[in-house]
C-alpha cells in the first residue's frame, strides 16, 4: 500500500530519497524531475494540475532538497540508477518522466539506456550536447565561487541568468523561492552536482533511438537552454512536438505555469485516453 503526501522518505539505492506523491493511484504515473540547484517543490503547480488524473510523484534528487548525498560521487549515470530504483521502490511501471534541464539530461540518459521502462518524455529547458570548454570551465569558476564566497553568493549569481526580463520585476515571489531551494543546497551537493553536468556524456546520438512521445518545451528567454537547443531536440526526436512558452526563461514551469500546463496537459491526456481505451492509437 502507497502513502500519499508530502516529503515522504524511501530507502533507495543505498540512500534516503524524499519524494511529494497524489493523485490517481491506479492512473497511469507521471515522475517529475527537477533541475539543478532545485528541489522537488518546483513542480508543485504542475502535479496540482495533472492529479485529477495521474498518480503523480515528485522527488529530490541526491544531495538536494530533503534526500541524502550518500557516499558515491555524483553523475548523471548515479542519478539515473536513482531513479530507476526509486520506480522499483514505488512500484511504478511505465511512467511519463517530465524532467527540466538537469532533470531533462536525467530523462534523456533513463530513456537511452531503459527504453522499454517508459511510456513518453516530457523535456523541458534542457538539451542532448554535453559541456563546451566554454560551459566547462564557467562550472569550474562556480565551484571556485561557492567555495571561497559561499553559498549565497553563489545564488544571487546564478538568479541572474534563471529568469526572463520581466520576471525579475513581476515574479518576486517566485525568484524567492528558488532563491531559497539554492541556498538550503550544501556547498559540497553544488559542487559535486556541478562537476557531474560537466562530465556528462552528450545524448544527441541516441534521440533518433526514441519511440516513445516526446513533448518539449522551452522559455522563450532561456538563456542557458535556449529555444535554438530545444529545435535540436525536435530536429532529431521524430514525431516529437515543440512549444515555446512565452514570458520565461530558464524555468518556464514556474514562470509561466498556466501556459505550460495547459501544453503539459494535453500532451499527458491522450495516456489517460489511451488508458480508457486501449485500443486508441496513442499519437504524439
Amino acid at each position: 500500500m502507497h502513502i500519499k503526501g508530502k516529503n515522504l522518505q524511501i530507502n533507495v539505492n543505498g540512500i534516503s530519497v524524499a519524494y511529494n506523491e497524489e493523485g490517481k493511484m491506479n492512473g497511469p504515473a507521471i515522475i517529475f524531475i527537477h533541475g539543478f540547484p532545485f528541489d522537488k517543490s518546483m513542480w508543485d503547480l504542475q502535479m496540482e494540475a495533472t492529479k485529477a488524473e495521474f498518480r503523480v510523484i515528485a522527488y529530490d534528487i541526491r544531495g538536494h532538497g530533503d534526500s541524502v548525498a550518500g557516499d558515491e560521487n555524483f553523475s548523471i549515470d548515479i542519478f539515473t540508477n536513482d531513479l530507476l530504483f526509486l520506480m522499483d521502490a514505488l512500484d511504478v511501471e511505465k511512467p511519463i518522466l517530465c524532467g527540466l534541464s538537469m532533470g531533462g539530461y536525467i530523462a534523456l540518459n533513463a530513456i537511452g539506456k531503459f527504453p522499454e521502462h517508459f511510456s513518453a518524455l516530457v523535456l523541458s529547458d534542457t538539451q542532448c550536447i554535453a559541456d563546451t570548454p566554454v560551459v566547462k570551465l564557467k562550472r569550474m569558476k562556480a565551484i571556485d565561487t561557492i567555495n571561497k564566497s559561499g553559498v549565497e553568493k553563489y545564488a544571487e549569481e546564478s538568479l541572474k541568468n534563471l529568469f526572463a526580463t520581466d520576471s525579475f520585476t513581476t515574479k518576486k515571489d517566485i525568484i524567492s523561492a528558488v532563491r531559497e531551494m539554492i541556498v538550503q543546497t550544501s556547498k559540497q551537493s553544488l559542487s559535486y552536482t556541478l562537476l557531474a553536468l560537466s562530465e556528462r556524456k552528450g545524448t544527441c546520438s541516441k534521440l533518433q533511438d526514441i519511440a516513445v512521445p516526446v513533448l518539449i518545451m522551452v522559455g522563450k528567454e532561456d538563456k542557458i537552454t535556449p529555444p535554438a537547443a530545444a529545435g535540436l531536440l525536435h530536429e532529431k526526436i521524430q514525431g516529437s512536438v515543440l512549444k515555446v512558452i512565452g514570458n520565461a526563461g530558464h524555468v518556464a514551469n514556474m514562470e509561466n505555469p498556466d501556459e505550460f500546463n495547459d501544453h503539459l496537459k494535453k500532451f499527458v491526456q491522450q495516456f489517460s485516453k489511451q488508458s480508457a481505451h486501449p485500443e486508441t492509437l496513442l499519437q504524439a
